[in-house]
């Protein structure tokens, strides 16, 4: 499959030559000729043939069943990507999607509501924990009041006490002994006959000691004693309200504590209707997506720029998905499929320049890449080959068409306006120095040579020669 093998150096190649010719077996007459030394450009390169193929081609079909309501391409067509090939009928397909969107905006407004009760059950969780810290704090105010109250209590009661106790034994002694000396020195002054104005003096003097007797036994009846037991009666109640506000308060811990739980259930209940709203949103939006998507189905573009080549449908046919409703391919893209040998595939590599030359138009070459090698081989007659596929741009009006035979050169390596001589040109001493044999004045001379790299035909030479020196070739003819 190959057209050149590729020698590597051309000193190789000039090895195998002085071989041959040197060879007394050798058959063939030795035929000499001048030749020019020119510059020009030398491709190393390997090639294979196949056949033009259409690198971009597709079967547009529908993604779902319907009705064809329009086919906007006939064969032919040119048409540009994202460009309208056909359309079923939509009525139902928008309908669905119009039912999607509503449910979904239903389901966000929803999920709008249930964000809001949560924060609102959580507001009021807070709220709760809030006013039972408070009321706790209060708790330990109103105990702290109560203990107040007791203190006083017990307080007023030691001062009433102390008030109605004013007077001691020994005073209430000493005042009933006055009492009952002012009745003896009375009675003695009416026994005894004394003057009018004694005995009113006695008689006077046993009211004021009676008198006296009498505060001094019943002094709790005083004012200081009221006042006292006042007070012990105002600390009492102040006592028993500073215990009733205790209780009360203890009672609404209790209740702003079970107020506590059921914010907390209420948080529960909204974080579970946020989720199950969540949820909602996420299957209104599915499904507004698919409504969308079955939608989007409905419609055919074109997938890239190209032609129309077959169209398989009328309007009005009942399309499945298993219709092809026309077929098309990109002109401006075509590929090459050839077949290299074991040998040659190490050293070809994607993105290598080709050269393609096609048998229906032998004038014209076309620029080609490596666009991918096939790491699977085939054996054809005991040979190793491997599938290389070359991409080319196809210029318009080029003349290329599908199927046409081709080969296809891939340039591994290439030298720009070098000097060239054949490589028949190059002999070799018994040192193995490289020389051509180079025409001055008519006769040949020796002249030693420095060499780059050979397609198997030209041989690249660095050094030793100049552009339009004549060098001789040696063939051999039968």
């Amino acid at each position: 499959m190959n057209k050149w093998r590729i020698i590597g150096l051309g000193v190789l190649v000039l090895i195998l030559i002085g071989i041959t010719a040197c060879n007394p077996l050798g058959e063939g007459e030795e035929v000499q000729r001048q030749v020019k030394v020119i510059r020009s450009d030398l491709y190393i390169s390997v090639s294979g043939s196949g056949n033009i193929e259409a690198s971009e081609e597709a079967k547009i079909t529908f993604g779902t069943s319907g009705r064809l309501a329009v086919i906007n391409v006939a064969k032919g067509d040119i048409v540009v990507r994202g460009e309208l090939v056909a359309k079923l009928e939509t009525d139902a397909l928008e309908l669905a999607e119009t039912q999607a969107e509503v449910a979904l905006t239903q389901a966000e407004v929803s999920l709008t509501g249930a964000e809001v009760i949560l924060v609102q059950a959580q507001l009021a969780q807070k709220t709760a924990e809030y006013t039972l810290k408070n009321t706790r704090d209060t708790e330990d105010a109103l105990e702290l009041t109560l203990f107040n109250a007791q203190i006083a209590t017990r307080s007023a009661e030691h001062h009433v006490g102390e008030t109605q106790d004013i007077y001691t034994w020994p005073d209430i002694e000493t005042a009933q002994r006055d009492v009952d000396n002012a009745k003896a020195f009375l009675q003695y002054a009416l026994d005894s006959g004394l003057p009018e104005l004694t005995v009113t003096y006695a008689r006077a003097r046993l009211t004021a000691v009676e008198a006296i007797l009498e505060a001094k036994i019943y002094a709790y009846d005083t004012e200081e004693v009221a006042i006292a037991k006042l007070q012990l009666e105002a600390v009492k109640m102040a006592e028993a309200q500073a215990r009733k506000n205790v209780a009360e308060l203890v009672e609404d811990i209790a209740i702003q504590e079970l107020q506590i739980e059921a914010a907390k259930d209420s948080v529960g209940q909204a974080r579970q209707s946020l989720e199950l709203a969540k949820q909602s949103v996420a299957l209104a939006r599915q499904s507004l997506t698919q409504a969308q998507k079955n939608l989007a189905k409905a419609t055919i573009t074109a997938p890239f720029d190209g032609v129309i080549t077959a169209v398989n449908v009328e309007q009005g046919d009942t399309i499945t998905t298993a219709m092809t409703i026309a077929d098309m391919m990109d002109p401006s893209r075509m590929e090459l499929i050839i077949e290299l040998d074991e040998i040659d595939v190490p050293m070809v590599k994607v993105g290598q320049e080709v050269i393609i030359s096609l048998d229906a138009l032998p004038d014209s070459e076309f620029a080609g890449v490596v666009s991918a090698i096939f790491p699977v081989p085939k054996e054809v007659g005991g040979v190793v080959l491997y599938d290389i596929e070359v991409t080319l741009n196809v210029p318009e009006d080029s003349g290329i068409r599908i199927g046409m035979s081709a080969s296809a050169d891939i340039v591994l390596d290439k030298r720009t306006d070098v000097l060239l001589i054949p490589y028949r040109a190059i002999n070799e001493d018994e040192e193995g120095n490289t020389f051509v044999n180079v025409v001055i004045d008519e006769e040949p001379q020796e002249r030693p040579v420095t060499l780059g790299v050979s397609d198997g035909f030209d041989t690249e030479v660095i050094s030793g020669l100049t552009e339009g020196e004549m060098v001789i070739e040696t063939r051999f003819v039968r």
